[in-house]
């Protein structure tokens, strides 16, 4: 009876972790469309205000969930706070270059860019890590790079803002590891340490006329408002969630953030689209797959780590 209790009790655990993280992937999936809302707005002052709005609500859940002790320890420690400063510098160039190639109309390659990134951990887990990789994982490694040189001799130069995601990304990840305290914990000590000169360019932009939070439309002051809630929900989502699946469950899933995004650039934005943009995409589905299904027959089952977009 009590084996059958234990067996239910992860079961309710294991769905609703799934329904957490499927939230968060489909946010993240619908997150373009808010991109391009905001399209108009320069850069730096959209996200200023995505890490300036995202701490009042990553501070609120920390305290809800009871979780505050080791953030109070971290920011005594400064090798946390350092490591800390790094992760927020990768995060805040992952941001960048994610709003701008929306704006500018390369959201298919965004897309590529996440799609790349798992293959890309794989590589670095490799090399830094020392982790051995498996056939097919190889394999995979090596049809993206193949996917990569396509495109390259396609357009005449590396799809760059594909790999600068990825690789972006994949060091957040790395060095995010090194934190020792949980998703939720780390991001709002990220966004901490981020507000201080967001909160000063935002300043600077209010004294000198140049913002568009005080001195543009409601419709522009609610769009830089928003940019925090659709930045820290979707991520503290994934951190409850992830808690609760396997990593082979999670590495699943995370292609279904790509996946619309791609959709959307193809089908909604009208994004160009070529033959040979699809024998590349077409490799890296490949790859995902055979990656996919290296994980599924047990080599990764242990806890999944933490993420953010």
């Amino acid at each position: 009876m009590a084996t059958e209790t234990a067996h239910l009790d992860e079961d309710a655990k294991a769905r609703r972790g799934f329904l957490l993280a499927l939230g968060a992937y489909l946010l993240w999936g619908m997150l373009p469309f808010y991109m391009k809302a905001v399209a108009h707005l320069p850069l730096i002052e959209v996200i200023a205000h995505r890490i300036v709005w995202s701490v009042p609500i990553a501070a609120a859940v920390l305290v809800w969930a009871g979780r505050t002790a080791d953030f109070k320890a971290a920011i005594r420690s400064p090798r946390s706070i350092a490591m800390a400063a790094l992760t927020a510098t990768l995060i805040s160039v992952n941001w960048g270059i994610y709003v701008w190639a929306i704006a500018v109309d390369r959201t298919v390659e965004t897309a590529l860019g996440y799609y790349i990134n798992p293959l890309v951990v794989v590589v670095v887990g490799a090399v830094l890590l020392g982790e051995r990789l498996d056939r097919l994982q190889i394999a995979a490694v090596m049809l993206a790079a193949v996917s990569v040189t396509v495109l390259t001799f396609e357009g005449g130069k590396l799809p760059w803002v594909s790999l600068a995601l990825a690789f972006s990304f994949a060091a957040y990840g790395f060095f995010r590891k090194t934190l020792p305290i949980g998703p939720s914990q780390g991001f709002l000590l990220e966004v901490l340490l981020l507000s201080v000169p967001a909160l000063c360019y935002i300043a600077y932009l209010i004294a000198t006329g140049q913002d568009h939070f005080v001195s543009g439309t409601t419709n522009d002051t609610a769009l830089l408002v928003g940019c925090g809630p659709v930045t820290a929900v979707p991520l503290l989502l994934f951190a409850f969630g992830a808690r609760l699946l396997r990593l082979s469950t999670i590495g699943i899933m995370q292609y279904i953030a790509p996946t619309m995004v791609f959709l959307i650039a193809v089908l909604v934005f009208g994004e160009p689209f070529g033959n040979v943009q699809a024998i590349a995409f077409g490799l890296i589905w490949t790859a995902l797959a055979m990656y996919s299904w290296s994980m599924f027959r047990g080599r990764e089952i242990r806890p999944a780590a933490p993420a953010a977009r």
